[in-house]
Formats: C-alpha cells, structure tokens, sequence
C-alpha cells in the first residue's frame, strides 16, 4: 500500500508541475500582458504593477518572455517527441523483421545516431538549414529516433519470440495484423515511458539550441535565448536568468515524475505483484 501511495504521489506531483506549466503555455496562444515585441516597458525594470517579474535589457516584459516561453518548450518537446515515435517506431519493426545483413545494417546505422550526442546532430541539421522553431522540433526529433528505434526493435524481437505470435502465425493471421494487434499493444507501456523521458530532453536539446541562437527566432521567446541573454545583466537583474531557469528545471522534473509514475503503473510485473 505504501508503495502504491508512494507511485501515486509522483505521478500526481509530475501531472501537477508539468500541467501548470502546459497551462500558461495554453493560454499563451489567447492572451498575454503585452506583446512579444512591446519594448515599451523600459531597460530593465524591476518588478511592479505594470510588469510583474519586471523588464528585460530591451524593455520587454519577462513573464510575457516566460509564457511565450513555455509554448516553445511545449510544442518542442511534444514534435520532437512525435517525430521520434513516428520515425523510431518505423525503425524498429523493420529492423525487427529484417534478416541478415539488412538487420545488420539497420541496427549499425541506429547505433551510429546514438553515437552522436543529440545536441550535436541537432546543432548540424539545424545549420544547414535555417534556424527557426520547426527545424529545431525536426532535427531533435529526428536525433531521438534513433534511440526510440533501437528500443523498439529490441521490445518487438522479444514479443515476436512469444508462443503466441507462432500460434497467431498457425491460424494464418498476417503480420500487419499482427504487429497492430500483438506487438504494438505489447510494447507501448515500455515505449511511452521512454518517450516521456525523450520529451524531457527534447526541452533541454531545444533550449541549449537556442542559447546559441539556433532555436526559435524572435519575436519567440525561447528559455533558452532568454537565459543567453540575461547572462550578461545577472548581477543587476537576476530574475532575467533566474525565472526561465527555474521554469526549464520544473518542467523537466515534472515531466520525468511523470515517466517514473507510468514506469511503475504500467510495468506488467508490479502489477502482477501487486495482486498477489
């Protein structure tokens, strides 16, 4: 019981802390106190009635930053999380089913993406194109495939080796069938765990591509541009630095409760001692 209250708690803490933060990027998109480009507040303010965490070094208003923000954040984690299923998932069955030398090779060219750290592949997509948020949500999401798609390919080998799947086989069921009524179902509590976490790195890939200016352009106000550009006035104005960092830190805590709660509610081997 204790430990089920224990699961219960971290799944509900993480729901809360990224909900919040999911939320004021929610209402980003209908309102927020000023524009996104209204320098109109004056060089650094400090917080008042007019602007409640004060102005940046151009005189925008920082929590107008922070929730703008936090819908960069969002949609950067939930593409990239996206394109990495879409793309690992496809992987990973085809490596799978494949044979000899073609699961040879499709396993090589996964390990050699793993290889190259996130960041870093990101960082070079991202530069041969131009940097805006889309490609920044590509080249992350792209990046994680390859770790989703090893993982899949590694959880579909094991399904396919159960005594079911042969007897599915006998009865003439096609693989297609198969892989959407067997395989699929048998691999997702594993997958979106792994993807909850993804989603936690993808914010993190995002936000240290725009601290060096290949993220989202403005008049989007990514956390991590943000943070590059408060560097600079920290002594003078901490909150600049101080208010994305603490809400970059939150997110990806809440969000990695969240995979930690799922990890423990959906592993079929707690459930079964649970109801023992």
């Amino acid at each position: 019981m204790k430990q089920s209250t224990k699961r219960s708690y971290t799944l509900t803490f993480g729901c809360v802390l990224a909900g919040l933060i999911a939320l004021l990027a929610l209402v980003s998109l209908f309102w927020a106190p000023y524009a996104a480009d209204d320098t109109s507040g004056g060089r650094l303010t400090g917080p008042g009635a007019g602007h409640l965490l004060g102005t940046d070094k151009l005189g925008r208003d920082l929590f107008t930053q922070l929730m703008t923000g936090s819908r960069v954040a969002v949609e950067a984690g939930l593409g990239s999380v996206l394109i990495a299923a879409a793309v690992g998932i496809t992987l990973g069955v085809l490596a799978a089913f494949a044979q000899g030398w073609l699961d040879d090779t499709l396993s090589a060219f996964l390990d050699i993406l793993i290889a190259f750290p996130t960041l870093l592949l990101a960082m070079l997509i991202v530069a041969a194109h131009s940097a805006t948020l889309g490609s920044a949500v590509l080249a992350i999401g792209l990046a994680q495939s390859a770790v989703a798609g090893r993982l899949v390919r590694v959880l579909v080998k094991r399904v396919l080796a159960q005594d079911y799947i042969t007897a599915a086989r006998t009865s003439g069921t096609s693989w297609p069938r198969i892989v959407a009524g067997h395989v699929l179902p048998n691999i997702w509590p594993t997958l979106v765990v792994n993807l909850a976490l993804q989603f936690g790195l993808a914010v993190l890939a995002e936000a240290g591509l725009s601290y060096l200016g290949l993220g989202a352009p403005p008049p989007n106000a990514s956390w991590g541009r943000m943070l590059q550009e408060a560097q600079a006035t920290f002594t003078t104005a901490p909150a600049g630095a101080l208010a994305p960092g603490i809400l970059l830190v939150l997110l990806v805590i809440g969000v990695n409760l969240i995979a930690d709660g799922l990890r423990d509610t959906l592993d079929p081997a707690a459930r079964r001692r649970r109801s023992a």
